[in-house]
């Protein structure tokens, strides 16, 4: 592919990113300054939409200091923006993407001068597993990236208790950049919780697209219809092995974090309460929680700015 088929294509990317999204100008900038080693400024402020004047602005505030009174001000903002969820390297982290030069140390210190502590994940959690038995090898053999969207996927179910309920959460997460692709939530684990999960991923691919997904040997997945919807749409199944939770710890880790900032030691009245919640929760995942893996971005952030470097 010759150097101006991608070029139009970064700039029908771009310019879809900045309308769907509602780019700031100072965000923009920050992709601008990331990937102008790459390309040329005068493409980049093309594709982004940006203003020459507005980029050389947001370049020369990017790196002023800020005061210990400021910092304060702006930490304790993005600790209760986050209800909680970031510590200081996260903090950190979204203090810089406003442009701010702070030091983790910093961070660190002022947090606890303000009394604000992140919540602690404890070590362990329950996922559902419901019957187990063997029909797919393990293809994935714990190696947990990838190198583009869309390439391994990692599927779970987790159960969750309110009053005398329950409630089943049954993701698709993308090996890529970890997002939360597709999902479905319900009060009980039938065989719909992972076929319409399965179909609503398998919607969302390219034609050439065909991954890798791999869950435990749960009984969903031995299915014959959530295995004729795979064979049909070319994906490749894969199984962790027996007794192995490290095989699918993407999956264990995401509901890990997902209980401990947004289910333990929180009341919910019902089980509607629960499920709107975990919606919610799923949406600030993907597009607002930063990680560190990605380079301080959210799932959707980074795969997006791989889309514009493609």
């Amino acid at each position: 592919m010759g150097l101006s088929t991608r070029r139009e294509r970064s700039l029908k990317k771009v310019r879809s990113l900045g309308s769907s999204q509602k780019e700031k100008s100072k965000d923009k900038t920050i992709v601008v300054e990331e990937l102008k080693a790459k390309y040329s400024l005068q493409h980049l402020l093309k594709v982004t939409g940006l203003p020459k004047s507005v980029y050389y602005y947001h370049r020369n505030t990017l790196n002023r200091p800020c005061s210990n009174a400021d910092l304060r001000v702006n930490i304790r903002d993005i600790y209760h923006k986050h209800k909680g969820r970031y510590g200081y390297r996260r903090i950190t982290y979204a203090l810089r993407a406003m442009g701010l030069v702070v030091n983790h140390k910093r961070v660190q210190r002022l947090m606890g001068e303000l009394g604000l502590k992140s919540k602690v994940r404890p070590k362990r959690y329950k996922s559902y597993k419901g019957q187990v038995g063997r029909i797919a090898e393990n293809v994935l053999k714990r190696e947990f990236t990838a190198k583009k969207p869309n390439q391994k996927w990692v599927t779970d179910v987790t159960e969750f208790k309110v009053n005398d309920q329950k409630v089943y959460l049954s993701p698709i997460i993308d090996l890529f950049n970890q997002e939360v692709i597709s999902y479905e939530v319900r009060t009980s684990v039938t065989l719909p919780l992972v076929t319409d999960m399965l179909k609503a991923a398998t919607a969302k691919l390219l034609k050439h697209e065909r991954p890798l997904i791999h869950s435990d040997q749960g009984w969903q997945y031995q299915n014959k219809q959530y295995q004729q919807h795979l064979k049909a749409h070319g994906l490749l199944q894969s199984m962790s092995r027996k007794g192995n939770c490290l095989d699918n710890a993407v999956a264990e880790n995401f509901f890990g974090i997902l209980k401990t900032e947004m289910y333990h030691n929180e009341t919910f009245k019902d089980a509607n309460e629960l499920i709107e919640n975990i919606k919610e929760y799923i949406d600030y995942y993907n597009n607002e929680r930063i990680k560190l893996k990605l380079k301080g971005l959210s799932p959707i952030q980074y795969r997006n700015q791989a889309l514009v470097a493609a």
